[in-house]
């Protein structure tokens, strides 16, 4: 396949935020945090460490620069920049952007050089007491029952009109695959079937198959497998998503065919020929990986298949991480967990009857997706603000969407389909 390369924008992606930020719905990002002068003296340093011998260009009011040429970051609040990044890490480095502290012409381009050297931004002595400087995950974002409702919420109940600004008509809000790059929005549609029909024939979905779907999104992939002739059960914990999933089902005269439940993956009941899951295990929690392809284990007859596609992450990064409280956790999807390939690997051998009989790999097109989704929000942001989204929330998305296209085109990201197969009763 042809490797994607990010385009470069020619102009800031969003206008620095204007003051008064909303204290009451952005308090972190209103309010910089109190640091003393040790803590911004070291988070200067520790910048000046991480930045200094980068491809990058990081450029202060004063007209001083770090790095050694490359995509522009712009420090507009160097005070404010350092105390968020001293106080809270990689957290503060997403807040300050948030509230308009620091730039970039090409954020994906900045992020993508980030991404790439992420395992040696912080200094190795630093890294070895990660665990004492590092937050924690906050308790109540567990993916307990009760947890896991309120975690998917916060993200998927945000409006359905905002994700219809961004995604295409099919409303799948996960990677494509393209035959080619570079793509248009309007190759999205049928990349995305291309994707979901990958994932059917993997899962050998056709006439009479009983399959059990724990995700729904927007109800694509369940209609495309009833058009095929499955009975689907799609489960969801989005109230928004079952709704508009349950009025296209019934628009598209397969309610005969599918059904749409606001159910979490642990209270599945029946038994069903096959399984698809498509990036939903990101926000399982690793604390609950085990239950999760036991649920597939279960659910799955004797001889079925299993088709998953899951983002990962390097194993060793995944290790230093997992406990910790990140920028995407707290704003984006609370609770949730990128898998590395061999925590996938162990978790079924360990807890399933399960074999994973295949797997390919396709980082590339996901960057893709996300340059697309990315560009699309950006040219919509008067039907964002009509909405009643903030200038802060669309930063937040453009960081969101450009942090996560860069770690795919640096190869830090992955998103895998894997086939997982369980033995006929003999």
């Amino acid at each position: 396949m042809t490797t994607a390369h990010p385009r470069p924008t020619t102009r800031i992606e969003e206008a620095a935020v204007p003051a008064p930020v909303d204290a009451g719905r952005w308090p972190d990002v209103a309010a910089v945090p109190r640091a003393s002068w040790p803590v911004r003296t070291v988070a200067a340093a520790v910048v000046r460490h991480a930045l200094g011998g980068l491809p990058l260009r990081v450029r202060f009011p004063d007209g001083t620069t770090l790095g050694l040429g490359g995509p522009l970051i712009e420090v507009r609040d160097p005070d404010a920049f350092h105390a968020r990044i001293g106080t809270t890490g990689l957290i503060g480095f997403g807040e300050s952007y948030m509230a308009g502290e620091w730039d970039a012409p090409d954020l994906v381009g900045a992020l993508t050089v980030l991404a790439a050297h992420a395992a040696d931004l912080v200094p190795p002595p630093l890294q070895r007491l990660r665990r004492l400087w590092a937050l924690r995950q906050p308790a109540a974002q567990r993916n307990t029952a009760t947890g896991a409702r309120d975690n998917i919420s916060r993200h998927y109940d945000l409006s359905n009109d905002l994700f219809a600004l961004f995604l295409d008509d099919t409303l799948t809000y996960s990677s494509a695959v393209f035959r080619g790059f570079p793509a248009e929005h309007a190759l999205l549609p049928a990349a995305q079937h291309r994707k979901i029909d990958r994932l059917l024939d993997l899962a050998e979905v056709g006439e009479g198959t009983r399959l059990l779907e724990i995700g729904t999104g927007w109800g694509e992939l369940a209609l495309r497998a009833a058009a095929r002739g499955a009975h689907v059960t799609s489960l969801t914990l989005s109230r928004e998503q079952r709704d508009l999933a349950r009025q296209r089902v019934r628009e598209a005269g397969l309610a005969d065919r599918v059904a749409i439940e606001l159910c979490d993956y642990r209270e599945a009941e029946g038994t069903y020929d096959a399984v698809v899951s498509v990036e939903m295990i990101e926000a399982v929690g690793a604390e609950f990986w085990p239950v999760y392809f036991r649920t597939l284990d279960e659910r799955l007859a004797p001889g079925g298949r299993v088709a998953l596609q899951a983002i990962t992450m390097p194993h060793d990064r995944m290790l230093a991480s997992r406990d910790t409280h990140t920028w995407i956790q707290k704003y984006i999807f609370p609770g949730g967990l990128l898998p590395s390939v061999e925590a996938v690997d162990q978790t079924v051998r360990e807890h399933t009857g399960l074999t994973v009989t295949r797997r390919d790999a396709f980082g590339a097109h996901y960057a893709e997706t996300l340059r697309l989704w990315r560009e699309r929000f950006t040219e919509r942001a008067e039907e964002v603000d009509d909405l009643g989204f903030d200038a802060v929330f669309r930063r937040l998305w453009t960081f969101y969407l450009a942090y996560s296209e860069a770690g795919f085109r640096s190869g830090y990201l992955d998103v895998q389909q894997y086939l997982l197969t369980k033995e006929p009763t003999r």
